[in-house]
């Protein structure tokens, strides 16, 4: 059996770091995870051919070889999803989807021949049996949810690494807390699946092994989602398994409460974590509550942000706005909080309501949902929404262009990182740099120290990294691209 793997197109998003991949000559942020491991899932005998089309083109001898594609997708790819299911579909080729688009909206895919939903461990076996015998079904779903520490390492070889710029890897699946707004638990439970902290040395071993040296995303939705095994077993082992090592610096999604864990934050960064992904969603009290979001209430979230740049992790923070508690003064209050805390990396969204959620169920049933996708994008910087919010679409959105015109305009960004150098504490392990790393600076002073508006800007940080924190200029290089790249989807988006 021949089996086509196939990843659609990432549009120019926030997340896609597109504008900035260019400055490092990279093609994409991340090879597609879930294909990979789909792939470990399928007949070891069976011949498999990954074309993921934000690296490659789709070819007619690629659909030619194939026996079927498999494709799996976020909502944010659905448009390219559509377009490669009608090229398998004229082709004659058969097409099984899965992943989170499908898993949410297979009823917007006739073309498609068969879905396998939830979590592949559980439905992809009894479609593989149903293959054999002859008699497949439309649709294999579960309610269940797997074992993970059953969950094979994903075929990275069938992958171009030297395309990507980072690498993902899961270690858990599923969230304690119950944010209304928040999907996760819907697709993925309560109770946080953990892998065994050998797999995860195992798959690191094999990502060394094939040479892979740059970062290292672990895609959990909390990674400290169990906290007391993360720091007896996984941590520890993270630590042995990184002395001798060069690169491979790690970066995962956490909860505001690992702020409140000295010890925790500490092993973290000796494990090699520097970067973690924070869902501050508001400084707003009321909205806190009314979003159910427990673990943010009822602290200093601006300290609890310092207390983890001080500990050697960056916040990247993700921020909404449009709650019923929110007002018009919401906008400003999100902006001074963003430029005080130094939170870089700023995603700030309008409040949507996926389906399965409990802000889904409260606002169908006051009316306020607006039926279809057009509102869920996926895109979590252009404005959309499904919902209809108290203060009104369009006071909503043009506070919401406030925001973004405010926070990526060059003086705002630069200052914002200048506040993030100030306070970052960063650990000490071996790291690895390319050749291009050493070209992207190059290239940045070409495109925003020479070729650009913001170049007073640009100097100004360039000159203080180099003077006082010389050992986090290639960081602030890093971000200054990455302000480039924000600034470009933000133009695109808002005008």
């Amino acid at each position: 059996m021949k089996i086509l793997l196939l990843y659609p197109e990432f549009p120019d998003t926030f997340w896609s770091f597109k504008h900035a991949l260019r400055f490092i000559r990279k093609k994409a942020g991340a090879p597609p995870l879930g294909l990979l491991t789909v792939a470990a899932l399928l007949p070891a005998e069976w011949e498999k051919r990954l074309v993921d089309v934000n690296v490659a083109s789709l070819t007619a001898a690629d659909l030619a070889w194939a026996d079927y594609a498999f494709i799996s997708a976020m909502v944010v790819q659905r448009d390219s999803a559509r377009a490669l299911i009608t090229r398998c579909k004229e082709a004659g080729l058969k097409v099984v989807a899965g992943g989170p688009l499908f898993t949410m909206e297979q009823d917007q895919f006739p073309d498609v021949d068969y879905f396998v939903l939830n979590e592949a461990e559980l439905t992809l076996p009894p479609f593989l049996a149903d293959l054999a015998t002859g008699k497949l079904q439309h649709i294999y779903r579960t309610s269940a949810y797997p074992d993970i520490r059953q969950t094979p390492a994903p075929l990275w070889h069938l992958a171009s690494l030297k395309q990507y710029e980072t690498v993902s890897i899961q270690l858990s699946r599923g969230c304690p807390f119950n944010c209304d707004f928040c999907n996760v638990t819907a697709l993925l439970g309560h109770r946080p699946r953990v892998k065994e902290a050998t797999q995860i040395v195992a798959e690191l071993d094999k990502l060394y092994a094939l040479g892979w040296r740059r970062s290292v995303f672990f895609v959990d939705d909390n990674f400290i989602g169990n906290k007391k095994y993360i720091k007896t077993e996984v941590l520890p082992a993270l630590i042995k398994w990184r002395k001798g090592k060069v690169g491979m610096a790690f970066n995962t999604e956490v909860s505001i409460n690992l702020a409140d864990d000295p010890e925790l934050m500490s092993l973290m960064t000796q494990a090699g974590f520097d970067t973690v992904f924070v869902g501050i969603e508001t400084p707003n009290e009321e909205s806190l509550v009314e979003c159910n979001k427990t673990q943010n209430k009822g602290r200093d979230l601006m300290e609890s942000v310092k207390r983890l740049q001080r500990a050697g992790l960056q916040v990247q923070g993700g921020f909404i706005v449009g709650f019923d508690s929110d007002t018009p003064s919401i906008f400003q209050q999100q902006i001074d909080f963003i430029q005080r805390s130094g939170i870089v990396t700023a995603m700030v969204g309008l409040l949507q309501a996926p389906p399965g959620t409990r802000l889904y169920e409260r606002l169908k049933g006051e009316g306020r949902v607006v039926e279809g996708m057009e509102g869920l994008s996926g895109d979590n910087v252009d404005g959309s929404t499904n919902i209809i919010p108290k203060m009104g679409l369009d006071t909503l959105r043009e506070g919401y262009r406030t925001i973004l015109d405010h926070i990526y305009a060059p003086p705002f960004y630069y200052e914002r990182v200048l506040t993030f150098l100030r306070e970052y504490q960063p650990a000490r392990f071996r790291i690895h740099l390319e050749p291009q790393y050493f070209l992207a600076v190059a290239r940045s002073i070409g495109r925003l120290g020479i070729r650009s508006a913001e170049r007073m800007h640009y100097w100004r940080l360039f000159f203080w990294t180099l003077f006082r924190r010389p050992r986090l200029f290639p960081l602030a290089i890093t971000l200054a691209i990455s302000g480039f790249h924000f600034r470009q989807v933000v133009e695109l988006h808002v005008g």
